[in-house]
């Protein structure tokens, strides 16, 4: 038996070849010990959550994802005109009839901070969890919400 080594096919555009090979020479330059030693940095410090946002002329919105998680296990706080959230999400048991074949998500603590560039009215601020997503309402001071002002004629 003959061991012949996988090619890929050839599309129909002439060159191609050469780019997807360029491609996976790259690839394979950037995949080198810098991508494990990312990887391993990634791994010891736990996950960051994702988080968005939003500015309308009351308020800023903050919107974290917080997948399986229980409102008790993150907390919010304002302190001057920066947001942290932060938490712990557990680890999973092991299953009782098999054995792990595969781990990708983060668990363990995490702390996000925002700072705000204008001030907020820290009694108004409201935080809502819902579908493992957390939003945060932080309505703007006075001071702060922009001021249309009138012309007037002489």
């Amino acid at each position: 038996m003959k061991l012949i080594q996988y090619q890929r096919p050839e599309l129909a555009w002439p060159g191609f070849g050469r780019l997807s090979n360029l491609r996976d020479e790259l690839d394979r330059l950037f995949e080198s010990p810098w991508t494990e030693l990312a990887r391993a940095s990634q791994l010891l410090s736990g996950w960051t959550p994702a988080l968005d946002v939003y500015e309308d002329k009351e308020n800023f919105i903050v919107k974290a994802e917080l997948p399986g998680m229980k409102k008790e296990e993150i907390d919010v706080s304002l302190h001057a005109d920066s947001l942290s959230i932060s938490g712990e999400r557990q680890g999973e048991t092991k299953a009782e009839d098999g054995e792990l074949c595969r781990a990708e998500r983060f668990f363990g603590r995490f702390q996000r901070t925002v700072t705000l560039p204008v001030p907020v009215a820290a009694d108004k601020v409201k935080a809502q969890y819902q579908d493992g997503i957390l939003t945060i309402t932080l309505p703007k001071t006075e001071e702060a919400k922009p001021k249309q002002i009138g012309i007037s004629v002489n």
